[in-house]
């Protein structure tokens, strides 16, 4: 748990990042044997693409870049849930594990619009997808950016 929390706060970094550079505040790593692989932030509004999710960007590189044996060892660390298409892309890729911070009904809670309420873990299971989901890490220090933003 405690290198949970590490990979966690890392995403959570990435996801003020993303504000940064004029984008909502998303933002996710891969680790594979205890080490980042690669990391993403939102760029839905600087990309101007509704599909540039970090979770998505992420897991379409790993389904490039990793063989299947390294996918179903990597975790996937993310400041938020991971969305319905995200999460079918983590189960399209076989990422064998997802840890986020906010919840999707926290999220919810927060934003007026735009949260499809749909828990990741159901979205895998529905797919008949292995990829064990955990969450939420950190949910007070994720849920700060949000609200920041929002």
């Amino acid at each position: 748990m405690a290198n949970d929390e590490v990979y966690v706060q890392r995403a959570i970094d990435r996801s003020r990042s993303a504000v940064e550079n004029g984008n909502t505040p998303f933002g996710s790593l891969l680790v594979v044997d205890d080490e980042v692989v690669r990391t993403a932030e939102n760029t839905t509004i600087t990309d101007d693409d509704i599909a540039a999710h970090p979770e998505f960007k992420l897991a379409r590189w790993a389904a490039r870049e990793l063989e299947p044996d390294e996918r179903a060892a990597c975790t996937m660390y993310t400041s938020t849930e991971p969305c319905p298409m995200c999460a079918s892309a983590i189960v399209y890729a076989g990422l064998g594990r997802v840890v986020y911070s906010v919840s999707v009904n926290s999220l919810a809670e927060l934003r007026d619009d735009g949260v499809i309420e749909i828990p990741c873990t159901e979205v895998v299971n529905r797919a008949g997808g292995s990829t064990t989901v955990e969450g939420p890490v950190l949910e007070d220090e994720g849920l700060a950016v949000h609200e920041d933003y929002f």
